[in-house]
């Protein structure tokens, strides 16, 4: 498969998100990377993206909770090129009545290349690179010309 380039800027657009049983995880390595993440745009679902809002003290982009259309909303968001990397930490032992979003928006995170940490070892590996500061070349699979290749249906 052709592949494509494009930038990743020094400043990332970061959605954050995590299940109720994660959020107080999320929000203490929030608070403990605060310096490092306000430098950037951040985006988060629903009751994350407020919690994230008033712990930080900065903007935080808010779609809708995950699962009333969120998580397709920030995978859109991907697929549009205006998420650059994805902070989940999604809850292994509890069952979610939005399963099928979750996969769909890892998926969507793989699929186009960008940075995803599901839990919090994961995130300080990512958060504490030096490509956090500088700009990065991706590549991305070429998907008009795999879309072109097959039949259409």
């Amino acid at each position: 498969m052709a592949h494509n380039s494009h930038t990743i800027h020094q400043r990332k657009r970061i959605a954050l998100v995590a299940h109720d049983n994660k959020k107080a995880d999320l929000l203490d390595w929030a608070r403990f990377n605060r310096g490092t993440l306000t430098r950037h745009s951040l985006y988060g679902t629903g009751t994350t993206g407020s919690l994230l809002e008033n712990e930080l003290d900065v903007p935080v982009t808010q779609y809708k909770s995950g699962p009333l259309g969120g998580d397709q909303q920030i995978g859109a968001a991907i697929s549009g090129g205006e998420i650059d990397l994805l902070i989940f930490f999604w809850d292994p032992l509890e069952p979610q009545p939005h399963d099928p979003d979750i996969k769909a928006l890892l998926r969507l995170a793989v699929l186009y290349n960008i940075p995803t940490a599901s839990n919090r070892a994961t995130a300080d590996f990512i958060i504490s690179s030096h490509l956090m500061q500088e700009e990065y070349e991706n590549t991305t699979p070429d998907l008009e010309r795999y879309r072109n290749s097959k039949r259409n249906y």
